[in-house]
């Protein structure tokens, strides 16, 4: 039988007959970690579980968090073309998704509604279908440790009293998590933004905080 040279990543999990002639323009500056998702089989991911997802947050291992082989093309290939049309992302997540006229906080970390919005995850990891993961976006600054690149302690007891009052009776506190991306992780710098991820929550109660938000990954082929 004759040896077969593996495909190149940009060919991986596209069906033969839409293969590109050269690696598409959108793939060209992908880093070492996204070529070797992006050139994994879909039939060889794994959805993280609820369990595992718990324990790399509680381990602070976010960093072992990503999308499928083929949503992660796909995201590639949508902010390629954000980034031409609108200028940057943070122009489209604060323009489109987030509608604000200012960024300026109108008060303190967490004092205002109107300084916070909640919505979906527009490209959520490879996790598992019943775990709904969205993004806390916020106008005013959470600090970080300029030396571990984490969040504070005190910007991390802000958030976790945010998270009482905001989901506390609402979401089973082993039933959420939330985290904060290391800066070195982060795909939109320019805005202040945290994760949650809630595991069984009910429907309603996603609509009611998100005010009935759809992710952009559900609505773009």
């Amino acid at each position: 039988m004759p040896h077969q040279e593996p495909l190149p990543f940009w060919l991986v999990n596209v069906p033969h007959d839409q293969w590109p002639a050269e690696c598409p323009a959108f793939l060209k500056e992908c880093g070492e970690k996204d070529k070797k998702i992006i050139g994994t089989p879909d039939a060889e991911h794994r959805n993280l579980p609820w369990d595992e997802v718990r324990e790399l947050v509680r381990n602070d291992r976010v960093d072992l968090f990503h999308r499928k082989p083929s949503d992660l093309r796909r995201y590639r290939q949508y902010t390629h073309r954000l980034v031409k049309e609108c200028g940057s992302i943070m122009n489209f997540i604060v323009n489109e998704r987030l509608q604000w006229k200012t960024m300026v906080p109108r008060g303190k970390p967490f004092e205002f509604d109107e300084d916070i919005k909640i919505l979906c995850n527009d490209w959520p990891y490879g996790i598992d279908a019943s775990i709904v993961h969205l993004v806390v976006w916020t106008k005013f600054e959470l600090d970080d440790d300029p030396v571990t690149g984490l969040s504070t302690a005190e910007s991390q007891q802000e958030i976790e009293a945010y998270m009482k009052r905001k989901f506390g009776g609402r979401v089973e506190a082993e039933n959420i998590v939330w985290f904060k991306n290391w800066k070195s992780l982060k795909s939109v710098h320019a805005v202040e933004h945290f994760h949650v991820m809630l595991y069984n929550a009910d429907p309603e109660f996603v609509k009611e905080i998100t005010n009935g938000d759809v992710p952009m990954a559900a609505r773009v082929p």
